[in-house]
């Protein structure tokens, strides 16, 4: 008998519960300022160009964020050209590269390994 009136309220706190809202529904100022600024923190990984949102994004953590450790990876890049170490170091980059491009796509600010230790030491 127990049993049963335990089951009973069981059913009904679930059915009290309130509703919970899908993965990325939730509306926050991160949130906001990671969809209006997408296109700014992806050219944050386009070489050079990462230069464009670390001035003119200046309000924008998100891109500030991508802009930064794009800068990083283009410093990065100029040592490519040393033999063997180079050529490691640009396939690590690669692969870097890909992991921030889907970390904006997916609207997230994911340090990347090594990387983004050094981007956040930089102060623009």
């Amino acid at each position: 008998m127990e049993e049963q009136m335990n089951q009973n309220q069981n059913m009904d706190n679930n059915q009290n519960a309130a509703p919970q809202q899908p993965v990325g529904q939730n509306e926050n100022a991160g949130d906001k300022d990671a969809q209006e600024n997408k296109l700014w923190a992806l050219l944050g990984y386009l070489g050079i160009l990462c230069l464009i949102p670390l001035l003119a994004k200046k309000d924008s953590k998100f891109a500030q964020f991508h802009a930064k450790q794009g800068l990083v990876m283009l410093i990065g890049w100029f040592f490519s050209w040393v033999p063997i170490f180079g050529w490691l170091l640009a396939v690590a980059l690669f692969i870097f590269w890909i992991m921030g491009v889907i970390s904006v796509f997916q609207g997230k600010m994911q340090k990347l390994p090594i990387i983004g230790d050094l981007a956040e030491k930089i102060n623009i």
